[in-house]
């Protein structure tokens, strides 16, 4: 008598972990730069190129980026295959490197108040984190 084994393949699995976390991020990004154009077309942001010293303004960038970090992380656990948690928090660890590039690459040219880029990489992984746990609470309420 032979017994036969299948083995499954982690490469699907691993490609719907690379889609969820992607689908996350391209959900930050497109609601991000969405409601930046939406601002700078209905005159509340200045133009685009020029700097924005503003600590009212910079402040309002901030509590939207850091509500659709959430929301990025949420949809980035939601769509993993398995561990929802690390799914929103790679995500975070994505937006951290990325948010700290972004900040030693722009806080020299002084577009804008330093402590707005600081504020995205201290910001980065607690919002991926918190999407993590609205996932939770979600799944645990259903």
């Amino acid at each position: 008598m032979t017994v036969q084994m299948t083995r499954t393949s982690a490469h699907p699995r691993r490609l719907r972990s690379t889609a969820a976390i992607l689908l996350g991020f391209f959900a930050i990004v497109v609601l991000s730069l969405g409601t930046d154009q939406v601002l700078h077309t209905l005159e509340v942001y200045p133009p685009w190129g020029q700097p924005m010293h503003d600590p009212g303004l910079n402040l309002l960038a901030l509590a939207y980026r850091i509500v659709y970090a959430v929301v990025g992380s949420y949809i980035a656990a939601t769509f993993a295959p398995r561990n929802p948690m690390r799914h929103a928090l790679v995500l975070g660890v994505v937006g951290f490197v990325l948010s700290l590039a972004g900040a030693i690459a722009t806080i020299p040219m002084d577009l804008g108040p330093a402590w707005y880029p600081i504020a995205l990489v201290l910001t980065a992984l607690p919002c991926a984190w918190l999407g993590g746990v609205l996932h939770r609470i979600r799944q645990a309420e259903r």
